[in-house]
């Protein structure tokens, strides 16, 4: 045990107390004038945090961002602030395919105009047909006025993503048929593009267009009025014309609906405004086909069935084993008459068998009649 003397505590005790004093008065008025600061310094860092923590592109008086649930997303929201222009801007400069482009931002559909549209260019070189086509004409007028009657001047043709595969001007079917009216405030056509050296003959067309339709589904509005300019018919149940979609005449009170009208409507989409171009029509006409494309194959099942393919394809099989079997048709008959022949002996020896054979068994049959044996008769004498 340590013993500490009285006077050595009562010093230090004094002493102790002197530095407390002194230290209470030093740091009174500035433990004062620090809490103020404090209480300044702490709201300041507060709007500095809150700075540091908006993110870029929104002020720093917006709202603070709303806590979302594991997997939800904000991509309609992201949707919609890419502008069409952006996203067409997606296609053009960097390359990137429109179907890939409408699949992250939605349609890119806001227009139907292409940059890479080669008017009066013929068959494209690199894009491709595909299973589905749609096509567009322009029309001009001849005959007695008010020159109703219509020649074909213009054909194109888009594939399922829109892209031009064909596009030409095209001449009258005949020197003796004299364009009245090119109705350009409509139509676009003027008299130079229908000029030789300009425009394709009409025959020329007509082939190239016959064989881009051959074995596919044919997309586009009023089809009737086109095919019949083009002088050509195409299967009823590879039609898919938009004027006759019954939930497209919805409102147009069960009439046929204009293009214009229904890209308005289903599309957002301004066409026709000025003169008429037959590619931006055909890309309008293939884009409401992609929107209901389901409801247009029940309709077309409901119309035609399922079976009329896979009947055309056992038909043309069937097609193909014909002309085989005729192709061998003498051969076949050698054939036969050999085959007759070979069944003709072995019916003999299968006959002649069975004959001996049923003579043996009747024999060793146990109730088996048996020939009686003729006695020889003597004479008398």
């Amino acid at each position: 045990m340590i013993v500490v003397a009285k006077r050595e505590i009562a010093t230090v005790s004094s002493n102790w107390k002197k530095l407390q004093a002194q230290l209470k008065t030093e740091k009174g008025p500035e433990a004062q004038s620090n809490g103020v600061k404090r209480k300044r310094d702490e709201q300041k860092q507060k709007s500095v945090d809150a700075a540091g923590k908006t993110k870029i592109g929104h002020s720093r008086s917006a709202k603070p961002f709303k806590k979302r649930k594991m997997g939800a997303s904000d991509s309609k929201s992201e949707v919609n602030s890419l502008p069409l222009h952006n996203r067409s801007a997606l296609v053009r400069e960097h390359g990137i395919a429109p179907e890939d482009v409408s699949a992250a931002y939605g349609s890119i559909s806001g227009t139907v105009k292409r940059h890479d549209d080669e008017i009066n260019g013929g068959l494209h070189p690199t894009h491709k047909a595909g299973k589905y086509v749609a096509l567009d004409c322009e029309m001009v007028g001849t005959g007695p006025p008010p020159h109703t009657d219509n020649v074909l001047a213009r054909a194109s043709l888009v594939n399922f993503h829109g892209e031009q595969i064909y596009d030409s001007y095209v001449l009258p079917p005949s020197r003796e048929v004299k364009v009245e009216d090119y109705r350009t405030h409509v139509s676009g056509i003027r008299q130079n593009h229908m000029k030789p050296g300009f425009a394709r003959p009409f025959a020329e067309v007509q082939a190239d267009v016959a064989k881009l339709l051959d074995g596919r589904i044919l997309v586009g509005h009023a089809l009737k009025n086109d095919l019949q300019v083009l002088l050509l018919n195409h299967p009823k149940r590879d039609l898919r014309d938009t004027s006759r979609h019954p939930k497209f005449r919805v409102e147009s009170m069960g009439k046929p609906p204009a293009l214009r009208n229904l890209a308005k409507s289903e599309l957002g989409m301004s066409i026709q405004t000025g003169e008429h171009s037959s590619i931006e029509d055909a890309r309008a006409a293939v884009l409401l086909y992609k929107k209901e494309k389901t409801g247009f194959e029940e309709e077309n099942r409901r119309q035609f069935g399922l079976s009329h393919r896979r009947n055309e394809k056992k038909a043309v099989k069937q097609q193909v084993t014909n002309d085989a079997a005729d192709e061998g048709e003498g051969v076949a008959e050698e054939d036969d008459e050999d085959e007759d022949a070979d069944l003709a002996l072995l019916a003999e020896e299968e006959d002649d068998g069975a004959e001996g054979l049923g003579g043996a068994q009747a024999a060793g049959q146990p109730g088996g009649k048996k020939k009686k044996k003729k006695k020889k008769r003597t004479k008398r004498k």
